[in-house]
């Protein structure tokens, strides 16, 4: 049999259509499938064998109900399926419907792609002991912005919902149903001619049924909000966690040069002291004064940052705009030292996105750290280079390299590097931080090689224009 509905067909327009309608109610998809079930349980329970008129989302959930009535009530069942035309070709295949296309007792009624049906659900029963029909309503909600002119499609959004038992309301739709088949299907079995009220025995079943089965919804519902708040609780608890330990680190960072600072002072008191000494005590206290502002400025940098770093914007920008003027800054400092510091950045490599104003930083923090840990006499490479989606620059140093089990810490907030080499480094221990945050808001990745007194190399992987990352593009969408 081969059966296809009208595209203006709807069978919620033809129940508000009735006089006098039932009202519709506001309720969750849940609802609606433990209505369904309830049903089925009430037909299987009682053993009614009944001609059913459905349309249900295709997944397996709904449709094994379908199967639970057909297998219990056996051969003298007829059920006629609802779907878009265009999965007919996919039936065959189709996993969603548990119901075999062969089958009998199976009848696919297809509905054309712009039909009004598509945003219904029903489930119609009918038999001479009991009639029933229960109707979801998707209503159509748009988004707030226009620009893309789409409507939300949240599946999870509430449904307008029908349930009647009432005769002249199910026999209008089957009435209506039965008018829309095309000329070309085949004709359906003879007119059904609908109880107008059912028994009360079955009534006084079937309400029972539904508590029970909105009562099991209820529980499944609590339980996964239940589970949802707890994990929402640990994870409210890991970050004041986080906090108390990341206040912590602050603190105890602040206090290492104030101590300092407070030694010198008590040691520039001192009756005898010399003039070497006390030039050297108050070197120890600029030092120490300096320590202090990089970590205050550090610290306070990376906290905007943190609050800020959602809502900043991308930008496409050149490497050769920007690295050849940050290594020509620094090549005072390299020449003091008597570092050997050099760059490769060809004119054609392609643009890359970076928060916007941001590429800056992102070099000077690299170079300086290169810069910083490498001795007098040694040599600083920057290099990019193109490959695939992405474009690399590398900072390579001969420096004092890091230690392997040191390397996947040097990322954290506060971690300074620790070496056997006298010299004291200082420095917030923010900058390697800064970065990294920076390159994850625009999809690129730093990765880092390194063994002790060999030197480093930190790579800066940054996307193309062909390369967008998804995050970006939605941003750029929207």
């Amino acid at each position: 049999m081969n059966v296809s509905l009208a595209k203006d067909l709807s069978v919620y327009q033809l129940v508000m259509g009735v006089q006098a309608p039932p009202k519709p109610l506001s309720l969750s998809p849940a609802t609606l499938l433990s209505l369904v079930r309830a049903q089925i349980d009430l037909l299987i329970e009682q053993q009614i064998v009944a001609t059913l008129w459905v349309k249900l989302p295709p997944d397996k959930i709904w449709q094994s109900e379908l199967t639970r009535y057909q297998s219990s009530v056996g051969a003298s069942s007829l059920i006629y399926t609802c779907h878009i035309e265009e999965s007919r070709k996919e039936e065959a295949g189709e996993e969603n419907f548990t119901l075999s296309p062969s089958s009998p007792y199976y009848v696919p009624v297809y509905l054309p792609p712009d039909s009004q049906m598509r945003r219904e659900n029903f489930l119609m029963v009918l038999s001479p002991q009991f009639c029933s029909l229960i109707l979801a309503h998707r209503p159509l909600k748009k988004r707030k912005s226009q620009t893309l002119g789409k409507v939300n499609t949240n599946k999870n959004q509430p449904l307008l919902i029908i349930t009647t038992v009432e005769g002249r309301v199910i026999q209008q739709v089957l009435n209506t149903i039965q008018q829309a088949i095309a000329p070309e299907s085949s004709s359906i079995p003879a007119s059904f001619i609908c109880p107008s009220v059912p028994q009360p025995a079955l009534m006084n079943q079937l309400l029972a049924k539904q508590l029970l089965r909105q009562d099991e919804i209820n529980r499944q519902i609590i339980t996964v909000r239940t589970n949802k708040l707890e994990q929402q609780n640990q994870e409210l608890h890991n970050k004041e966690l986080l906090k108390d330990e990341y206040l912590k680190n602050v603190c105890q960072e602040l206090r290492i040069p104030l101590t300092h600072m407070k030694t010198a002072l008590s040691l520039l008191n001192s009756p005898n002291l010399k003039p070497p000494q006390r030039q050297r005590y108050l070197q120890m206290l600029n030092t120490q004064c300096d320590q202090q502002n990089s970590l205050i400025t550090g610290f306070l940098e990376l906290v905007q940052l943190e609050q800020n770093l959602e809502g900043t914007t991308l930008e496409l920008v050149r490497l050769s705009d920007i690295v050849p003027g940050v290594v020509s800054t620094y090549q005072p400092v390299a020449q003091e030292k008597g570092i050997m510091l050099a760059y490769t950045v060809p004119t054609e490599l392609p643009s890359i996105w970076c928060v916007s104003g941001k590429l800056r930083q992102i070099v000077i923090n690299l170079l300086h750290n290169s810069l910083k840990f490498t001795s007098n006499g040694g040599q600083v490479w920057v290099r990019a280079r193109n490959q695939g989606d992405y474009v690399q620059l590398e900072f390579r140093d001969t420096g004092i390299g890091i230690a392997e089990n040191e390397i996947p810490k040097i990322f954290d907030r506060f971690y300074r590097v620790r070496t056997a080499v006298i010299e004291d480094y200082g420095g917030a221990g923010l900058g390697l931080t800064i970065v990294q945050q920076l390159l994850l808001r625009c999809g690129g990745s730093i990765s880092v090689r390194s063994k002790l007194s060999e030197g480093s190399s930190f790579t800066v992987q940054l996307a193309t224009v062909s390369n967008i990352p998804r995050a970006i593009a939605t941003e750029n969408e929207l």
